[in-house]
């Protein structure tokens, strides 16, 4: 298959399901007219502007009846059979019944061949992150299932608030960071950690999120509202498709809170017109070209996290890796100031833990900023790749994440690019 762009977010809308919202009632249930769509016309445009494949997932509203939902998964089955090399899809399920969202996400998968699930973030007011979904996510984590979400309307909806601002231009944004936010405090993702979840829309609003939350989980905790949360096994299982408002600032927000290899191309199809949409891959391509930071990146956003994220490659896109066989790294940290002293001694302890007991750790060397005590740096050199995956398993740094995970007010993980590899390896030489 030729390498072109592929998208993770576009939706499939057949007659029939038109015609069952209509006789429902439900037209305007989201507060805007469905949008013509056909998979001929989607075809056409997707050769127009160079996407190789479409991974399609039902529209919004959620169809009340379990027929509905297999009849559209079943469209979309057979439209992956005659163009295999075009379309994916992720099936849609009957919530808010539980079991028969399970029976219906087996068939997809096993009989109807799905790419993963489709998951609404509320059905009739069942959120994702309820204690009733936990069975569900149980059987998607036993499949190691992709989850797609998509905001769907809030329930109950402010109906006034809704015409005033329309759901697309924010409330779709909080439905989705609401979802999340709501399975990270129950560990959702971390108790079912071979879920991976695409979350939509540049994120969201998660890269506001997730530093505030952090900051009042102790508060919460120490209020009994929440739990521990496992913020690492948590925002580790999520992934983000770049459909909306992308931008070069949009994709440095998202890498403060994940990592280059969860990024991914989405159009929103067939809800922008395609010249508009064929402008915005085209502005994205020129970005991610010309922007130094982010242009090492751009195969990977473009089609190389999604083959590995759909099974379409074994090779998983190596974001962590710079040139060499070496892994490089600095550590960028910013730590609240009422736990900076308890963090340097966390930080100083497995440091001198990993350098010493791990073979593969050629460094880790902590600075504090003169300037601003609580903005701490970390030069980080592992041997390879697989001597930093071990780094990530041992008990000194378990704990250490553990301990400080809500001490740490921002966290970036930028790697580095040896100039001259061969002489850098000379300067631990000179300190025997």
């Amino acid at each position: 298959m030729a390498q072109g762009v592929i998208d993770v977010h576009s939706h499939i809308i057949t007659p029939e399901f038109v015609s069952v919202l209509e006789t429902e009632g439900r037209l305007l249930d989201e507060g805007f007219p469905l949008p013509k769509w056909d998979a001929e016309a989607q075809l056409k445009w997707m050769d127009e502007a160079g996407i190789q494949m479409s991974v399609l997932t039902l529209a919004a509203p959620q169809p009340t009846s379990a027929e509905v939902v297999r009849a559209t998964n079943e469209a979309a089955a057979r439209l992956k059979c005659e163009h295999p090399d075009r379309f994916r899809f992720c099936a849609a399920l009957p919530l808010p019944d539980v079991e028969a969202a399970i029976e219906e996400a087996r068939y997809a998968l096993d009989v109807l061949g799905a790419d993963g699930i489709k998951l609404a973030t509320n059905v009739g007011g069942q959120y994702l992150g309820a204690p009733e979904l936990d069975t569900l996510f149980s059987f998607l984590n036993e499949r190691k299932a992709v989850v797609i979400l998509h905001p769907h309307r809030p329930e109950p909806v402010n109906r006034q608030v809704m015409e005033q601002t329309p759901l697309a231009m924010q409330e779709y944004l909080s439905e989705t960071t609401r979802a999340v936010s709501n399975m990270i405090s129950r560990n959702v993702l971390a108790r079912y950690p071979n879920v991976k979840v695409v979350v939509p829309h540049c994120g969201a609003y998660l890269s506001l999120m997730v530093p505030r939350m952090k900051s009042l989980t102790p508060v919460m905790q120490a209020n009994k509202m929440v739990g521990e949360i496992d913020w690492e096994a948590n925002l580790a299982a999520l992934y983000y498709d770049l459909a909306g408002a992308h931008s070069p600032e949009i994709i440095r927000m998202l890498l403060t809170i994940t990592t280059p290899d969860h990024l991914l191309y989405g159009s929103d199809y067939p809800y922008v017109a395609p010249q508009v949409l064929t402008a915005s891959l085209n502005r994205m391509k020129q970005y991610l070209t010309e922007e130094p930071d982010l242009a090492p990146f751009r195969e990977m956003i473009l089609h190389k996290n999604a083959e590995w994220l759909l099974g379409m490659t074994t090779e998983r896109p190596a974001a962590l890796v710079g040139s060499g066989k070496m892994l490089i790294r600095l550590a960028e940290i910013e730590v609240y100031p009422e736990h900076l002293a308890e963090y340097l001694t966390f930080a100083n302890d497995v440091d001198r833990l990993s350098v010493e007991r791990e073979p593969g750790v050629i460094c880790l060397f902590p600075m504090q900023s003169a300037e601003a005590p609580t903005h701490i740096r970390i030069l980080e050199i592992y041997a390879s790749e697989e001597a930093y995956q071990q780094h990530l398993k041992t008990d000194h740094f378990l704990h250490y994440k553990k301990g400080t995970t809500h001490m740490v007010k921002s966290l970036k993980l930028p790697t580095m690019q040896p100039l001259d590899p061969k002489t850098m390896q000379k300067i631990f030489l000179k300190m025997k």
